[in-house]
């Protein structure tokens, strides 16, 4: 797939979307909501992508550190990401696709997607590897809104921004009636909001930006408080997946209480 092949009025169409940020391969910023997640564009994260390999970490004040799996993010999709793959329906949009795995999976195989992620660096290297993707942030206007199938938050980016219900109901925006969001859950039975910094265990750091961790619990509580509802929930070489559809409430009549 080659990002040249595109539609100019941002819809998506045989597996192609355009707005006119990726031209040719390149990528470039365009505002200040990128700016503000300098930690992704930080020096720890920006070599473990281009070596691609860690170590690196998700530092907290405490000093408790989060492994991150870049060897993982940076290899091919693998078992446990298939099986996100297989429930895809329609076009896709795969927010804080990282260094593109799964754009380039479902690139391949003709499926019309978008990658977005705040750091050039990881959409440089989804497009080298085949996907289309966008520097963009998830609360920034995005191509398509409104008529995305699938939805993904894999890989813990259910912690975008530290609040998982404003994550939960910014991407209900962008969802087509019976859209379909999946999203990876944390391990653990947990449900905290932090700061954070890239960390690479070796005394480099980047800045301090909000992050969140959710376990399935917790994922279910947030989704239900904002209209999501449960479709499915699996488990896959020890990762958690829950699947879930948007259900707009229903408007209030005039003659109610």
């Amino acid at each position: 797939m080659s990002t040249a092949d595109t539609v100019r009025d941002g819809s998506v169409r045989e597996g192609f979307v355009h707005d006119g940020s990726v031209h040719d391969g390149s990528v470039r910023e365009r505002t200040s909501a990128r700016r503000a997640a300098a930690s992704w564009h930080a020096d720890p994260y920006v070599r473990a992508l281009h070596a691609g390999r860690g170590p690196l970490f998700l530092r907290r004040a405490d000093g408790w550190m989060l492994p991150l799996d870049v060897e993982r993010w940076c290899a091919d999709a693998d078992a446990a990401d298939r099986t996100v793959l297989r429930r895809c329906q329609g076009p896709i949009l795969d927010i804080g696709c990282g260094p593109g795995r799964l754009v380039a999976a479902l690139a391949l195989h003709g499926r019309p997607c978008l990658g977005i992620d705040v750091s050039q660096a990881a959409v440089a290297r989804t497009v080298h590897a085949g996907g289309p993707a966008l520097c963009r942030s998830v609360f920034e206007p995005l191509p398509g809104e409104g008529r995305w199938g699938t939805a993904l938050l894999i890989d813990g980016n259910i912690g975008i921004g530290g609040d998982p219900r404003a994550l939960l109901a910014r991407v209900a925006q962008l969802m087509a009636p019976d859209g379909l969001l999946i999203v990876e859950a944390a391990a653990a039975d947990v449900d905290e909001r932090v700061r954070v910094r890239v960390d690479d265990g070796r005394g480099d750091m980047g800045t301090a930006f909000p992050w969140a961790r959710v376990g399935a619990r917790a994922l279910l509580h947030h989704a239900r408080a904002v209209g999501w509802s449960l479709v499915e929930q699996w488990t896959a070489r020890d990762r958690g997946f829950i699947s879930l559809r948007y259900t707009p409430p229903v408007p209030r009549s005039g003659t109610e209480a």
